[in-house]
């Protein structure tokens, strides 16, 4: 799981595609929905970078979808960035704006400062 989130926070696609499927595997074999839908966001990562674009917004939302269910916080908070990234590809940035406002609202909760910084700059990136 280290290997694929790692991966993923660092737009790696080429790691993601090596480390998700064994992850995504054992996830749905154990029953371990974090671990799943942690591959999820990170096949989402992966499908924004390739330009495959639907396919990333299904994978981010079944990944948002299990981290609701969760009430996981942080990990809603760090999907929801990661579909601000998909909006900017798509050139869609009012749909941006709303995902990195409610990214940020989850954070703010949470006093996670270093994300509420990073998504406070998307945010910024947007208006300019």
């Amino acid at each position: 799981m280290t290997l694929v989130d790692t991966a993923a926070q660092q737009h790696d696609a080429a790691a993601i595609r090596q480390y998700a499927p064994r992850l995504e595997e054992l996830a749905a074999r154990d029953g371990h929905k974090l671990y799943l839908a942690i591959a999820h966001r990170a096949w989402g990562v992966a499908h924004r970078l390739e330009g495959e674009y639907a396919a990333a917004e299904a994978r981010f939302n079944q990944a948002l979808e299990l981290f609701e269910e969760m009430e996981t916080r942080w990990q809603i908070g760090r999907t929801l960035a990661e579909m601000g990234e998909l909006a900017l590809a798509r050139s869609k940035p009012s749909a941006a704006r709303d995902f990195y406002s409610r990214a940020l609202a989850a954070f703010e909760g949470l006093q996670a400062a270093p994300d509420e910084e990073r998504t406070r700059v998307a945010l910024e990136r947007i208006e300019n």
